[in-house]
């Protein structure tokens, strides 16, 4: 396997060689699973891939996920159900107007978040592939929540180790005016629980679980849990624990959901942006293994 392997810093890596439109190998899905143990982003540049090719590339690391396609539904314009549309164009193939409901999400990938933490099980590996890419702008930042804990100081680690926070679907939405659901779509995704400290089963490293989806810890009021829950994702996400991507086209990215938050940037919204996204469901092997995630 002839792969060039460039450090990014502080903590994501390129890599160069492998042609993700072939079948890998059982030794080179290890290899990139051990990869992203190490570095929880990985950058796969010049990979032209069709849909069936990526949800081919994507299926060597699990189950698939829908993340909100459970709760939005309506027209689809991949073959795939299980790619996410990360874009402004609407079902029909046209730039959606700034007052499309399309829009809101655009806008709500500006936060920080780990894709599908609202759910259970919850997404694992995303794998992000740019397709059309605008002038300017819409670059992707990534935090690695592995280095934020490890940067707390030992009086907040005591103080959270044991808490436990509340991942809502609609949270994010609500903060941003979009409150047009129905009951039935608000209880379609409840809210799930995540301890704020968690340890990655396959390298024991300590993980500092926060994001946008989070709105609520147990045990505290809501006021407080929430002023902590932005203090902690305020320092989860400082400079130098994040990896900004400017994106080419060709560029697939590969992310740890359960290691990493991240957030789009903006961009002008007329201009076409495409990309597409297949994300991994967390599996949970042994009971050994979901003790130390939860």
């Amino acid at each position: 396997m002839n792969w060039k392997i460039t450090p990014l810093s502080p903590f994501a890596a390129r890599v160069e060689g492998p042609d993700l439109r072939q079948p890998l190998s059982a030794e080179e899905v290890r290899r990139v699973e051990t990869l992203m143990d190490t570095h929880a982003v990985l950058v796969f540049p010049g990979q032209q891939l069709d849909q069936h090719q990526q949800i081919a590339y994507a299926k060597n690391f699990g189950p698939l996920d829908l993340g909100l396609r459970k709760l939005t539904g309506g027209p689809h314009r991949f073959e795939y159900a299980e790619l996410a549309d990360i874009s402004n164009v609407t079902a029909d193939g046209q730039v959606a107007e700034r007052d499309h409901r399309k829009i809101v999400g655009n806008v709500a990938n500006q936060l920080w978040h780990s894709d599908s933490s609202f759910q259970r099980p919850r997404a694992k590996y995303s794998m992000l592939h740019a397709v059309i890419t605008p002038s300017f702008g819409g670059d992707t930042e990534f935090a690695d929540l592995r280095m934020a804990w490890d940067a707390l100081p030992e009086w907040q680690q005591r103080q959270i180790r044991d808490l436990r926070a509340l991942h809502y679907a609609l949270h994010s939405r609500f903060m941003l005016g979009d409150t047009n659901y129905t009951d039935a779509q608000k209880q379609a995704l409840p809210p799930v629980e995540w301890p704020l400290v968690q340890t990655d089963p396959r390298t024991g490293r300590k993980i500092l679980f926060v994001g946008v989806h989070a709105c609520e810890v147990k045990g505290m009021t809501l006021a407080e849990g929430r002023m902590l829950l932005m203090d902690l994702l305020e320092h989860a996400t400082q400079r130098e624990f994040v990896y900004r991507h400017r994106w080419s086209v060709g560029d697939l990215v590969m992310w740890d959901n359960t290691a990493t938050v991240h957030r789009g940037r903006w961009y002008d919204l007329s201009e076409r942006r495409e990309l597409r996204r297949a994300t991994t469901e967390e599996v949970q092997t042994s009971p050994e293994a979901m003790a130390l995630a939860a």
